[in-house]
């Protein structure tokens, strides 16, 4: 199936996977998408500014509302709901339409400043193959590698903590496709998004991150949300329970 001009087939999956797509009617209007900054700015590190940076921006915004004072804890977050919306869009339009979008930093316009999940807006559709070969050629390398350098280079987050991350979003993704397959019937789909998930975690940069048992996963590494106020372990951790070093949850902080 061809890619249809507003991704059409995503949406029934939830927001995680919606990709915004150009409207014309917005165009030029003060809320126009292309005045928003592109992820390649993010990746670009030409500033740490946080009012000119969008990757800057989205893990103090982040921080802000998780109440967590430590900025790689931050960063770690911001980085996992980014790897979970481009492994959603990316891997939803290979397994539903058997195409990808070319989901290049410099035409994805990101508000970093919304709820979750994060905002994405593509600008242009061009249609690539929808093989894992593409998939990891789109969201590893062309946007989590230079993600993690950023974010390596500005908090100092572990690199195998990022790819734990890369890797958890990426089983969480085809945990949910496979659920929407088995409710709809969708044979078809499952066995796609079965077949393009196995071949992404034999890729070196993600065949370490964790252990996968069926659609489950276990990740080796751990995205330290335990230490979020009022935080936990989420239920891939590789922990059994929080490190003693968690910060205690402020009644105003768990309430929130």
């Amino acid at each position: 199936m061809d890619l249809d001009p507003d991704l059409a087939a995503l949406r029934p999956l939830g927001g995680f996977f919606v990709l915004r797509t150009p409207d014309p009617e917005r165009a030029a209007g003060a809320d126009d998408p292309r005045r928003l900054p592109t992820l390649a700015d993010g990746y670009a590190g030409v500033t740490s500014d946080v009012h000119r940076n969008p990757v800057t921006l989205r893990v103090t915004t982040v921080g802000d509302r998780l109440r967590t004072p430590e900025p790689r804890v931050a960063a770690s977050i911001a980085q996992q709901g980014l790897a979970a919306r481009l492994w959603s869009a990316a891997l939803g339009c290979a397994v539903l339409y058997g195409r990808l979008p070319d989901l290049d930093p410099r035409l994805l316009r990101w508000d970093a400043l919304a709820a979750a999940p994060d905002d994405l807006w593509l600008t242009e559709l061009r249609p690539l193959p929808g093989d894992a070969a593409t998939l990891a050629d789109t969201v590893l390398h062309g946007h989590l590698e230079p993600l993690t350098a950023t974010l390596r280079a500005r908090y100092g987050v572990a690199a195998g903590l990022l790819w734990g991350n890369a890797g958890s979003a990426l089983a969480a993704t085809a945990r949910e496709l496979s659920r929407w397959a088995r409710a709809h019937g969708r044979t078809d789909v499952a066995a796609r998004t079965r077949t393009l998930t196995d071949e992404l975690f034999a890729h070196p940069l993600l065949n370490a991150t964790g252990i996968r048992t069926g659609t489950a996963f276990r990740r080796r590494s751990c995205c330290l949300y335990y230490r979020v106020p009022g935080g936990g372990l989420c239920g891939d951790c590789c922990f059994t329970r929080p490190p003693r070093s968690a910060p205690r949850s402020s009644p105003r902080a768990a309430s929130g």
